[in-house]
Parts: structure tokens; C-alpha cells; sequence
């Protein structure tokens, strides 16, 4: 496999004058780009950086679920990664202070997903779709400063199927960036989502979701069809309202869902045997 060429130098020169002190960071090798940020943020060190490792090897998703590199084409969730290039994955740290957090998971998939193909559609509320098949998660984790400040320190990771993953004991196979764009390579991806990425949590930290609620129902995969919560709510998905919260209309009217303990899959789909949650403080 030839070596893979990352335009560091690039992305550092279009996001630095948005970020003052930022830096980008590729290893060869890490437990999880998160748990990374995350130690270093509780030891004190908050500044804006991109990390990115080409092999993690304790790679958590939702839940703290555990996905491991070793294998070929292993399955994205969180903050993935892979050994063989079949995927991308990096974790984004940064002091947020927007004054309601609620939505952060949406607007970074918007974002993603808008970056990247205009056919990826937006699951409720981290995952990005492509014609029913999970392309895309995401894992966002924050740390508290202390009272004195106004902000907290966002770990936002990325995992993004490069290329179709095994599907050992899922019910639908994920789907692979190369199915849509072909050629498409984790370098390449990266300078197409980073940038983009970082506008749009400034843009979140100033106005909230508000600004991207008709964008994300535009492209929400659940939009108009019956689905079924792990908590047993059914009803019909309508979209989300101005702070992200689902809208889902059941026979006894419409319901907002805000909890990020519950998992939404579209009826006759199965639910996995534990709820997904998003770590972190949002709707």
C-alpha cells in the first residue's frame, strides 16, 4: 500500500487564523484520539488541535463500546480507527462556549455530511447514512474548566468509513465513502471535513442549532417514516425542532426527545441491545 500523503500544512494555514494557537497532530499509533484529548484536557491543556493517529487500538465508540483497529475493515463508531487506510478517523479539541449546547452532535454531522456528498443523509443524532447503511458516527466528550469559566473544552471525534466494513453481527452493512466517491482516501477526506468543521462550531458557539435546523431536516434520514425508540416510544418522525430535540408524533401528540440515553431506529429495524448515547453536554 503506498504511503499516504496528510496536507497538514494546508489545514493548518486555512484553520490557525480561526483558532489562535492551533495545532495539527498525526501518530502512528494511539489508544483513542479522544481519551487522548480528554487526558490532556484534565491536565490542563486546552488548546485548539486536530489529532490524528493511523492506528488506535482501543478506539471507543457510544457507550464507551470498544472497536479495535486489528481487524480489516472493522466497523466505524465514535472514534474508530483502522490499520488498512479504510477509514478516517480524528478527534477535534477546542474551547466551546455557546450558550446552549443543545444540537452540537447535528451541527457537526451537518457539517460532515455536507462536506463530503450531498446523497448522506443525517440520523438522529450522531450517525450519517448513506441509503440506509451507517457511514459515519460520531463521539463528542467535554471537559469542565471550573466555575471561573463561561466555556468547556469540546472533544469532537470523527469516524468515517472509507471503504464498506465487515459486518459481523449487524443487522444492516455499513457503507463505505469510495461507494460514492471512488478513489476517495483518508488524507483527502480530511481536507475536505476539517475546515468546514471548524466554521461550523464557530458558527453553533455564536447562534446555537437554531441556523441549521432546516438544513438538517433536509437531509434527515428518519423524516416521515414510523420509527421505534429503545425505550419503547413508537411514532413518525418529524424532524427536529430548533434545539435539535427530535419531534415524533404518536397518538397522544407530539413529542420532543431530548435524551441522549435512548436509540431511534426506523420500524422493522432492530435495536441494539444497549442504547447509544452521546458523551458530553448536549440535547
Amino acid at each position: 500500500m503506498a504511503p499516504l500523503h496528510w496536507p497538514l500544512e494546508a489545514l493548518w494555514q486555512a484553520i490557525s487564523p480561526r483558532l489562535p494557537g492551533f495545532t495539527i497532530e498525526l501518530l502512528p499509533e494511539l489508544d483513542s484520539t479522544n481519551s487522548e484529548l480528554m487526558r490532556r484536557a484534565r491536565a490542563g491543556r486546552t488548546e485548539p488541535v486536530l489529532l490524528v493517529a493511523q492506528r488506535q487500538t482501543a478506539g471507543r465508540g457510544r457507550l464507551g463500546r470498544q472497536w479495535f483497529s486489528d481487524a480489516p475493515h472493522a466497523a466505524v463508531a465514535g472514534d474508530v480507527a483502522h490499520t488498512d487506510g479504510s477509514a478516517l478517523t480524528f478527534s477535534l479539541g477546542l474551547p466551546l462556549a455557546p450558550q446552549d449546547w443543545s444540537g452540537l452532535s447535528l451541527a457537526v454531522g451537518l457539517s460532515v455530511a455536507h462536506s463530503l456528498h450531498p446523497d448522506i443523509r443525517l440520523k438522529w443524532p450522531n450517525d450519517l447514512w448513506w441509503h440506509g447503511r451507517k457511514l459515519a458516527g460520531i463521539l463528542i466528550e467535554t471537559a469542565n474548566w471550573g466555575a471561573a469559566h463561561a466555556s468547556r473544552y469540546a472533544v469532537i471525534g470523527v469516524g468515517i468509513n472509507l471503504h464498506p466494513p465487515l459486518a459481523a453481527g449487524l443487522s444492516t452493512p455499513p457503507a463505505g465513502l469510495t461507494e460514492l466517491l471512488p478513489g476517495m482516501d483518508a488524507p483527502q477526506a480530511l481536507a475536505w471535513v476539517a475546515e468546514p468543521l471548524v466554521r461550523t462550531l464557530l458558527v453553533f458557539q455564536a447562534q446555537g442549532f437554531a441556523p441549521l435546523q432546516a438544513s438538517f431536516n433536509a437531509t434527515d434520514a428518519l423524516a416521515q417514516l414510523p420509527v421505534v425508540l429503545s425505550d419503547g416510544m413508537t411514532g413518525l418522525a418529524r424532524g427536529v425542532d430548533a434545539t435539535g430535540a427530535l419531534l415524533l408524533e404518536t397518538a397522544h401528540g407530539v413529542q420532543r426527545v431530548t435524551s441522549a440515553e435512548v436509540s431511534v431506529r426506523p420500524v422493522g429495524q432492530p435495536l441494539p441491545s444497549v442504547p447509544d448515547t452521546v458523551r458530553g453536554k448536549e440535547g
